[in-house]
């Protein structure tokens, strides 16, 4: 573990997770309708403080990732190597583990009951599996692309890389709901890895350095969580290697971040924005 440090946000290395010249990183972010709050000034951006910091497979190209009864549970992407995983935390060891076929791209995951749902990417096709065996039980299929889950004890949360969330029914997997996602009034697009914490719905953003606090009323980003100052954006030289994945652990209120192929999990907590409160 790590001495615990504090990062507080600077929206110049929000949008790519790397400094950038002022002009370039403007141009960016307006580009992706990020717009930092100099411009806009409405949605907050928070940093964090790295609690503790684990070990993680550097192999693992991390795409889906919950955390239950003491084990972070995760899945992985790439074709002949895609995996589900039941992992524990403190050492990264790998307690359980089955293979996806061969042609598949695994994708995001979420326990529902005696279960786990998972995703695969451009396959059209998902999986039901047994929670403690990792037995498959049943398969099912769905239109466009898999990216993310998660779940609000009611219904799962689906993300397939656009601006929209969709809410399914458990049992179904019929989509119930549709959630556009907007900041300061603009499509949030690329919605990837998601977890449900106290009431919000936190999404990775495909290829930024940045989480979303969504509202799960209305869509709007209520706050950004800037993650740039993690060592493994500072220092990525891959740009696949992004963050991606986070998991809560409700019984002790930790916060887990990692990105794929990266050597570390992170348990952080959230600094407040400038003149807020977390």
């Amino acid at each position: 573990m790590r001495q615990p440090f504090i990062h507080r946000p600077s929206w110049a290395r929000l949008a790519l997770g790397r400094p950038l010249a002022a002009l370039g990183a403007l141009a960016v972010a307006l580009a992706l309708g990020m717009a930092p709050a100099a411009v806009q000034g409405a949605t907050p951006v928070y940093g964090f403080e790295v609690k503790h910091t684990y070990p993680h497979d550097d192999h693992a190209f991390t795409e889906g990732l919950f955390y239950l009864n003491g084990a972070l549970f995760e899945s992985t992407g790439g074709e002949g190597r895609s995996f589900l995983r039941r992992v524990r935390p403190q050492d990264g060891a790998v307690l359980q583990s089955v293979t996806l076929e061969p042609g598949l791209f695994g994708e995001g995951i979420v326990n529902w009951g005696s279960e786990i749902i998972s995703l695969t990417w451009r396959n059209q096709v998902g999986f039901r599996w047994d929670l403690k065996s990792f037995a498959r039980r049943k398969t099912f299929h769905y239109k466009g692309e898999g990216w993310a889950l998660t779940q609000n004890g009611k219904a799962i949360i689906l993300s397939d890389g656009t601006s929209s969330l969709h809410f399914l029914d458990p049992v179904t997997l019929r989509e119930t709901r549709r959630l556009p996602v907007t900041a300061d009034g603009r499509p949030v697009a690329n919605l990837n890895e998601l977890e449900w914490v106290k009431g919000e719905i936190l999404a990775n953003i495909w290829q930024t350095s940045r989480i979303a606090r969504i509202d799960p009323r209305t869509g709007v980003v209520k706050g950004w969580i800037d993650l740039s100052a993690l060592p493994e954006v500072q220092a990525q030289q891959d740009p696949d290697s992004v963050l991606n994945g986070i998991a809560y652990d409700r019984e002790h209120d930790r916060l887990f971040v990692t990105g794929k192929n990266w050597p570390h999990l992170y348990e952080i907590r959230l600094t407040a924005p400038a003149g807020g409160t977390p």
